[in-house]
């Protein structure tokens, strides 16, 4: 029996296994495991490749950024003896082909260099004194000891920093330097141009130098120091509207503030004295090229342009004006000394004349122009000069209809 069932069973053909159900799925699952496999390798490279390219492209990008920084470095520091060279050309040759000639050639050069010269001396005492004061503003002081107590409100902020002057007294020269530092500490540049404009007027020393020569006579001291009260709070003012603040600056100032958001003088006494020394080093090297090329500039336009042309306009009250603040832009001279220098055509000009040079000479002059432009753009400056002009323009024929 159990042979015959054996038999039977070895005859018996064996059941067909499915094949398909056994096999076929361990297959599917390997493929699609490989597939999602290579699909992440995949992945993978291309995030690997564009990481590459992209920190390529940025490196490449750092390469041209810096080429074209240096190369427009270079191109500043031709710029200012470009210039010196071009001026000097231009007015020997108007100073030879002029028919009022009644000085030899070498008389006018001596005259040059002793006008620059002396402008130098006078300013470089109170630049120097500016950066020691810019750079106690920036390591030495604690970090929100001004700018964190002003008023939040806008116009009360800005009365006050206008006032800042009676605190620092420091001609326009040094309040460039110290203009910079405020900068470098986070105050926006409506405000920092409120401080750059009233400074120079409203400070001690200004003040009393005024007096000095004026007295009250005709209002030209209250007119002096409200004028640029009130000047210095309408271009803060406008400023603080313009949209892209960052534009008003120049690139390389733009950066070095950009910096100094994030980093500060650390290491104690010796860290922040290490770090004082190279901002002295480099604020000075920076503010005495653009003083001695603003000096030598405003020498030469004193040399040989004849002044008797401004003079010649002195009885009248707009063009008396006008005339004086050529003059201020041209003579270039300390704002803390500056009363004394007109005080000689005050019997000539109209008290209105008279303001319009204390006011604009402090705020706007060849020197002057040249400090700022290591700081602002120029269309900054161009707009800076076009309301300051326009306002002490109004300012001075205003008093001289009232006189």
């Amino acid at each position: 029996m159990s042979a015959a069932s054996d038999s039977e069973s070895r005859s018996r053909p064996a059941p067909r296994r499915d094949r398909s159900a056994l096999r076929e799925p361990p297959v599917e699952v390997d493929l699609r495991t490989a597939a999602e496999h290579a699909e992440e390798q995949r992945a993978v490279a291309a995030q690997r490749f564009a990481a590459e390219s992209t920190a390529g492209l940025a490196h490449d990008e750092d390469i041209t950024s810096s080429s074209r920084e240096s190369a427009g470095a270079a191109r500043r520091r031709m710029l200012w003896p470009l210039i010196a060279l071009l001026a000097l050309a231009v007015f020997i040759v108007i100073r030879i082909a002029s028919p009022l000639q009644d000085v030899t050639l070498g008389d006018a050069l001596s005259d040059w260099v002793t006008l620059s010269l002396s402008v130098l001396v006078e300013s470089t005492p109170f630049v120097v004194l500016g950066i020691i004061i810019a750079i106690a503003l920036r390591f030495w002081l604690p970090q929100g000891l001004l700018l964190d107590h002003l008023p939040r409100n806008g116009f009360t902020r800005r009365i006050i920093i206008s006032l800042f002057g009676i605190l620092l007294p420091v001609c326009e020269c040094g309040n460039v330097p110290v203009t910079r530092g405020f900068l470098s500490r986070g105050m926006n540049i409506g405000d920092a141009l409120t401080f750059l404009v009233a400074a120079p007027i409203v400070n001690p020393v200004t003040i009393i130098t005024t007096y000095q020569a004026f007295g009250w006579q005709n209002g030209v001291l209250v007119g002096r120091v409200a004028g640029a009260l009130v000047l210095a709070n309408l271009v803060g003012w406008l400023f603080s509207l313009y949209p892209e603040q960052r534009r008003l600056l120049t690139p390389a100032f733009d950066e070095a503030c950009r910096l100094d958001a994030h980093e500060h003088a650390g290491g104690g006494f010796v860290g922040r004295l290490r770090s004082s020394g190279g901002v002295f080093r480099t604020e000075t090297q920076a503010m005495l090229v653009a003083l001695i090329g603003g000096a030598f500039i405003a020498g030469a336009i004193q040399v040989f342009v004849p002044r008797h042309v401004l003079v010649d306009l002195g009885a009248d009250p707009v063009w008396g004006v006008v005339a004086l603040m050529l003059l201020a832009f041209i003579v270039s001279i300390c704002s803390n000394v500056d009363a004394f220098f007109i005080l000689a055509l005050g019997s000539t000009f109209l008290p209105g004349a008279l303001v319009g040079f204390l006011v604009f000479g402090a705020i706007i002059d060849i020197k002057m122009l040249a400090l700022l432009r290591t700081t602002f753009s120029t269309r900054t400056l161009i707009w800076l000069t076009a309301i300051v002009a326009l306002f002490v323009l109004v300012l001075g024929s205003g008093m001289n209809a009232l006189a």
